[in-house]
């Protein structure tokens, strides 16, 4: 395994105390196909700033040195409107029309669905950080490579955590019965299929499995079967606007839900937006500024998040932290295959062991990585604690809650 390559400095601006790129380097062009508008729009601006931060950071390090010759990093942008088919007609469109060779990765598992086909179509090397879906990496694609967890394993750890707690709800952790609110897109039902999987790895009983509309507005009626069934445990993923949208009807309904996990808490802003209803949520996250994790680029994962907050005045959610280890990805592998040749930078990233500020960093054949493990947040007097798994957490979990 190695750290993330110490890039060679240009020289100094006069007087100005930083490093300026030169004049004469040379440009790899990366393109990404990003939902700036659209239903994804938060997250997909949180993956544009990720990326955004990297490349200024790689950048002021000199850039890439690939056989010899000093390149800096840019990024061509479109807007996929959060669209599917959009997406793939400009991933197309920046391939066949722009001459790109190496693509970021869109937001969300159903756009990185859509693109895949295509830059494995043309041999094109992509490296994303926001499609979990474990389908993704079923098709046999040599061309996609995913920094992050996969979506299988978002939520294991609150089933772990309702098990090793089933004490204080006066239970056996076969006698919890679980509330289940996915809403139909690719990746939060892959992410319901590793749940119900896990639920009867402990012979839980899932009393209620609803599938939520894509444009998620309203989960009345989820919750009024949640008040009439008393489950132990509801679990729940519809991006961003799931998280906020279950929070606030929570609270305006008055359910009492002993233990709610959910994806999405720090993209929806929870905490920001619903102060006390939102405590003691329990938060499925990629990453966490607290983690130990250290490179040479950024430094510590708390500095990245102090550097992400100063840049772009807000606390980086996971999005824009797996979205920067995909541009670093792609730097380590420039600089390992020595060439901008599409298939070698391709090999150079199948064969990635690398160390980031974002998690160890390792694929395996399919193009998943293997390396890094899913963290499970709460919600404890206004911030988010981590709380599992064990050799993780900064706090104990509070279950049920109060």
């Amino acid at each position: 395994m190695k750290q993330f390559p110490k890039l060679a400095l240009l020289a100094m601006a006069a007087g100005a105390g930083m490093f300026a790129a030169s004049a004469s380097a040379h440009e790899i062009v990366l393109g990404a196909a990003v939902s700036l508008t659209g239903k994804y729009s938060t997250n997909g601006n949180h993956t544009k700033n990720g990326y955004e931060l990297a490349v200024k950071k790689i950048n002021e390090r000199g850039g890439v040195t690939v056989g010899g010759k000093k390149h800096l990093l840019k990024i061509k942008y479109y807007d996929d409107e959060s669209t599917p088919a959009r997406g793939a007609e400009l991933a197309e469109r920046l391939i066949q029309q722009d001459g790109v060779k190496f693509l970021l990765g869109p937001y969300s598992s159903g756009l990185t669905k859509a693109i895949a086909p295509v830059t494995e179509k043309y041999k094109i090397p992509m490296v994303e950080g926001n499609g979990a879906s474990r389908s993704l990496f079923t098709k046999g694609y040599k061309y996609l490579f995913a920094v992050l967890s996969t979506s299988e394993q978002y939520l294991a750890s609150a089933l772990k955590l309702a098990a090793d707690n089933a004490g204080n709800l006066g239970k056996k952790p076969n006698e919890i019965k679980v509330a289940l609110a996915f809403q139909n897109d690719p990746f939060s039902q892959d992410v319901r299929a590793g749940v119900i999987e896990d639920a009867k790895k402990y012979g839980m009983k899932i009393v209620i499995d609803d599938k939520l509309p894509k444009e998620l507005n309203d989960m009345a009626a989820t919750l009024a079967k949640f008040k009439a069934l008393k489950p132990d445990m509801l679990i729940l993923s519809g991006h961003a606007k799931g998280a906020a949208t279950a929070i606030r009807q929570i609270s305006e309904m008055q359910v009492h839900v002993p233990i709610l996990a959910m994806t999405h808490c720090d993209s929806a802003k929870i905490i920001k937006k619903f102060g006390k209803a939102a405590e003691y949520a329990l938060c499925a996250s990629q990453w966490a500024p607290t983690l130990n994790y250290k490179d040479d680029l950024f430094g510590s994962a708390s500095d990245f998040a102090a550097l992400f907050e100063k840049t772009y005045g807000y606390a980086p959610p996971y999005q824009a932290a797996e979205s920067a280890a995909a541009v670093m990805t792609f730097a380590d592998a420039f600089e390992r295959a020595g060439s901008l040749d599409p298939q070698k930078v391709r090999d150079a990233l199948a064969a990635t062991d690398l160390q980031t500020f974002y998690g160890r960093i390792k694929f395996s054949p399919a193009g998943n990585n293997i390396a890094k493990p899913m963290v499970l947040y709460q919600v404890l007097d206004g911030q988010y604690k981590v709380v599992a798994p064990a050799e993780w957490a900064a706090e104990k979990a509070v279950i049920p809650r109060p």
